[in-house]
C-alpha cells in the first residue's frame, strides 16, 4: 500500500498471550435448588472423604492462587444465602462447598490486545536514557469476556523495549462494599442520562448528603410501596440504582505489584467486558499527575463509555461518563486542560473524528467536527489510535482507519497546539498497515493501538496485530512531524 519511504520501524520485540494467567471466580450456577442439591451431596460424604478432598484442593491450587481459601469463603458466602436458615456446618465443610462453587478463569486464553502506554510511575533505579514504562492490555478469555491487566518494561534511547516478565500471580479486587454520593454530582448524572424529575427529587431530598448505596435502595423500595407512586417508577428506579451501581472503587493491596492487577468486570453494566482502555498520564493544573483512562463497558446490549482513574495503580475509581456526545467507542483524553477545558477525542457517529470539550471530566455536550474519512485505507470508518501526544509543533495523533476487506491501518494527523480544533498535518499514507504474518490471528487484517508514547525524540508504538500478540514499531518523532506538515491539513 504505501509508496513513500517508510518512516517507521517495526521492532522485533513482541509478546503472546499467556493461558496459564488465570484468577478465582464464583462458579455461579444461578438455580437455588441445584446448590441445595450439590451442599446434601457434598455434606453426605464421609467426613474423612471431606478431609482428604479439601487437603487436595488446597495442595494443588494454593500454589496457583495467593490465597485460595480466602477464596473458597467468598464462594460459600454467596452460596450460603441459597441454604436453610440455622444450617450449622463445621469450617472444613465450608471451605470444601467453597471450592465446589469456585472455578478458575484464564483471564487472556483467547487474545491479549489492544495496548495503551504511559511512563511508569515509579522510574527509580535506572539509568540514563531509560525510562520504564506500564502498559494496559485487553485480556480475552472464555466467552470472549474482556478485562484489563498490565505489562511492564524499559525503552532505551533507541526504541529498543525490553518486558519484565509476567507476574506469577493475577489479582481481581471486588468494589468498595457501599461508596458514598454526593448529590450534586448524582443529580447531574441522572440529568445527563435524562431520567430526573419531581419522584426522583423527593427520593434524593430524603436523602442524607452524602448517602451510601444501601440508603439510596431503601428510600427506593420505601418510595415503591406508596399507593400513589405510579406503575413506571420501578424503571426509574432501576436506572437510579443503575447509576450507583456503575460508579465504584477497586482497591488492591499497596505490597501487590501492578503487573498482578487484573481489572475485572464487577457490575452488570459491563458484565460482557471491559474493552479498550486508552490510558493517558494527565498531569493537573497543580502540576500533579494522576492516570485516566476511557474504556467501554459492554452489558451484552449495549455500551457504556467509561472512566478509569488511579494515582498509583492500587486505588482505581471508576466513573460513568455521561452527555449528549458519550456514545460509541473510542473515546481518548488530553493528557493536560487546554485553556481551562479538559479535551478529549471522540467518534460518536461511528465514522468521523471528533473533538469535545468540557469544564466537567465527566460530561460532555459539546463537540466539534475533526476529520472525515478521506484515503482510501480510511473510507469505511476513521478513529483515533489512543490520547494525543503533545510536541513542540502541535499535537500528534494516531488514528485508526478502515478500508477494503475490513482491513485496520494506522494512520497520523497533527493538531495545532493552542488550538487543537485545527488540523495541520497529516499523514496521505498509514504509517502501519498490516504486512505478511500480521494479516493472520484472531480477528484477521489488523493493527490497532489504543495508546503510545514519546521517549526523548522517538516514538513508540505498541500495537496489536490482529488481535493475537503485541508487536512495537518506533518512528522518530521529528521525520514523522515532517511528513505531516509537507502533506498540510
Amino acid at each position: 500500500m504505501p509508496t513513500q519511504q517508510p518512516i517507521v520501524n517495526r521492532r522485533p520485540e513482541y509478546f503472546l498471550s499467556d493461558d496459564k494467567r488465570v484468577i478465582v471466580r464464583h462458579f455461579d450456577i444461578s438455580d437455588p435448588q441445584r446448590i441445595r442439591g450439590v451442599v446434601d451431596r457434598v455434606v453426605s460424604l464421609p467426613k474423612a472423604e471431606r478431609a482428604a478432598l479439601l487437603e487436595r484442593m488446597m495442595r494443588d491450587f494454593g500454589s496457583r492462587h495467593p490465597d485460595i481459601e480466602a477464596a473458597f469463603e467468598r464462594s460459600f458466602k454467596e452460596i450460603s444465602l441459597h441454604m436453610p436458615a440455622g444450617t450449622k456446618l463445621d469450617a472444613q465443610t465450608r471451605l470444601l462447598l467453597g471450592a465446589y462453587f469456585t472455578m478458575e478463569y484464564s483471564i487472556e486464553s483467547a487474545a491479549l490486545f489492544n495496548p495503551s502506554i504511559v511512563p511508569h510511575p515509579d522510574q527509580k533505579g535506572i539509568g540514563p536514557g531509560l525510562v520504564r514504562f506500564l502498559m494496559s492490555l485487553r485480556a480475552t478469555g472464555e466467552g470472549h469476556l474482556s478485562s484489563i491487566v498490565f505489562r511492564r518494561g524499559i525503552i532505551d534511547n533507541t526504541g529498543r523495549v525490553s518486558l519484565d516478565p509476567a507476574p506469577r500471580y493475577a489479582r481481581t479486587a471486588r468494589p468498595l462494599a457501599d461508596p458514598q454520593f454526593d448529590k450534586v454530582v448524582f443529580r447531574r448524572k441522572l440529568r445527563d442520562v435524562g431520567d430526573y424529575g419531581p419522584i426522583i427529587e423527593g427520593v434524593l431530598r430524603a436523602l442524607p448528603d452524602p448517602f451510601t448505596r444501601a440508603e439510596l435502595k431503601a428510600a427506593l423500595d420505601r418510595r415503591m410501596h406508596q399507593p400513589q407512586t405510579p406503575t413506571s417508577f420501578r424503571r426509574v428506579a432501576d436506572e437510579l440504582l443503575w447509576v450507583a451501581m456503575a460508579n465504584y472503587t477497586l482497591r488492591f493491596g499497596e505490597d501487590y505489584p501492578p503487573t498482578e492487577t487484573v481489572i475485572f468486570p464487577a457490575t452488570e453494566h459491563e458484565s460482557r467486558g471491559m474493552e479498550d482502555l486508552r490510558l493517558v498520564q494527565f498531569i493537573d493544573e497543580d502540576g500533579q499527575a494522576r492516570y485516566c483512562g476511557t474504556y467501554t463497558a459492554y452489558d451484552g446490549r449495549r455500551i457504556h463509555p467509561m472512566m478509569l482513574e488511579t494515582a498509583d495503580f492500587h486505588t482505581f475509581h471508576v466513573s460513568t461518563l455521561s452527555g449528549r456526545y458519550v456514545k460509541n467507542k473510542g473515546m481518548a483524553l488530553f493528557p493536560r486542560k487546554i485553556d481551562g477545558y479538559y479535551v478529549m477525542l471522540a467518534r460518536h457517529d461511528g465514522e468521523n473524528n471528533y473533538l469535545m470539550r468540557s469544564h466537567n471530566l465527566y460530561v460532555w455536550n459539546t463537540s466539534h467536527p475533526l476529520q472525515t474519512p478521506k484515503r482510501p485505507w480510511e473510507l469505511m470508518q476513521l478513529g483515533n489510535c489512543g490520547p494525543p501526544l503533545e510536541t513542540e509543533a502541535g499535537w500528534i495523533v494516531l488514528t485508526h482507519g478502515v478500508g477494503p476487506m475490513r482491513e485496520y491501518c494506522i494512520g497520523a494527523i497533527l493538531l495545532n497546539r493552542g488550538d487543537p480544533a485545527k488540523v495541520i498535518g497529516r499523514l496521505r499514507e498509514p504509517l502501519l498497515a498490516p504486512m505478511g504474518e500480521e494479516r493472520e490471528g484472531y480477528v484477521p487484517n489488523v493493527v490497532y493501538s489504543c495508546g503510545s508514547m514519546i521517549h526523548e525524540d522517538m516514538l513508540v508504538i505498541p500495537y496489536a496485530v490482529s488481535d493475537s500478540r503485541t508487536a512495537f514499531a518506533t518512528a522518530k518523532v521529528d521525520d514523522l512531524l515532517g511528513r505531516m506538515l509537507d502533506a498540510g491539513p
